[in-house]
């Protein structure tokens, strides 16, 4: 894909790996209209790309992964308005949320509001030790609208999810990883190596086995018990039609590496 295409992000391929980078650096990657668009787009265009295993999304520069949403932009708005956007942001998230690849937010800096909203989205969170987390919204007469009172709540817990959405209060890095909201913490210099170790790690799977995994554990918080066993096994079964079935389990018994190769 061509990086001219979008205006607010960047994106290489390197390795089965791709790079999406929210680059408004000069508001430190805040996310308006525009930015919900063209993740929406170039999520859509990796979801089709063969090419691309795992992805890594992460902000520019050193301050913020995305410090909120642009409340310039939402000001002024009119109730449609606001809705009109939070469907705009639902469309993207849901892109983010169930693309049939792994994805790892790479969180360097603040992630507030919107922000963390979207690092939510992503399978994996590994933050610098300087990142800070929060939904501030209460602070400006508003509540989350892309997420933050569910996705939050999936993740750490209803008590936690309330302490942080109705105090606004900001937390760091350590917090984070102590109540689940992120998988590990990096130094700052280390952060992208770490998250292209665990999305190289990824990339060596089955795809399609990646794939029917994220998807049934998706559907875990959304199914009851019984139901998510059902879409679990239609998974599994689901994977006895490929390829890297017959690759992962020969090699298993001659004790050897696998080689998948999606199919």
């Amino acid at each position: 894909m061509e990086n001219q295409e979008y205006t607010t992000l960047l994106c290489e391929i390197e390795e089965g790996v791709a790079m999406v980078v929210i680059n408004r650096p000069e508001v430190m990657n805040a996310l308006n209209g525009q930015v919900f668009s063209e993740l929406g787009r170039i999520f859509a265009e990796l979801e089709a790309d063969d090419r691309v295993k795992a992805v890594i999304l992460t902000g520019s520069g050193n301050k913020a992964f995305a410090a909120g949403a642009d409340i310039s932009q939402m000001q002024t708005m009119t109730i449609i308005e606001g809705r009109k956007l939070a469907l705009t942001v639902k469309a993207a998230q849901d892109k983010i949320a169930s693309l049939n690849k792994p994805v790892i937010a790479a969180v360097n800096g603040f992630a507030l509001g919107g922000g963390c909203e979207v690092a939510m989205c992503c399978d994996f969170r590994i933050a610098d030790k300087k990142a800070r987390f929060g939904q501030p919204e209460i602070n400006l007469g508003i509540i989350p609208g892309g997420g933050g009172t569910q996705r939050l709540t999936h993740l750490v817990g209803l008590a936690r999810a309330k302490d942080l959405v109705l105090t606004g209060r900001i937390i760091d890095a350590r917090e984070a990883l102590e109540i689940g909201l992120v998988n590990k913490v990096a130094e700052a210099d280390s952060l992208l190596d770490e998250a292209k170790k665990l999305a190289a790690s990824l990339a060596e799977k089955s795809g399609f086995a990646l794939n029917m995994a994220k998807a049934a554990l998706n559907q875990s918080v959304s199914l009851d018990l019984n139901g998510g066993l059902d879409y679990e096994i239609e998974c599994f079964a689901a994977c006895f039609s490929t390829s890297d079935q017959k690759e992962g389990m020969a090699a298993f018994a001659e004790k050897r590496k696998p080689r998948f190769t999606g199919r």
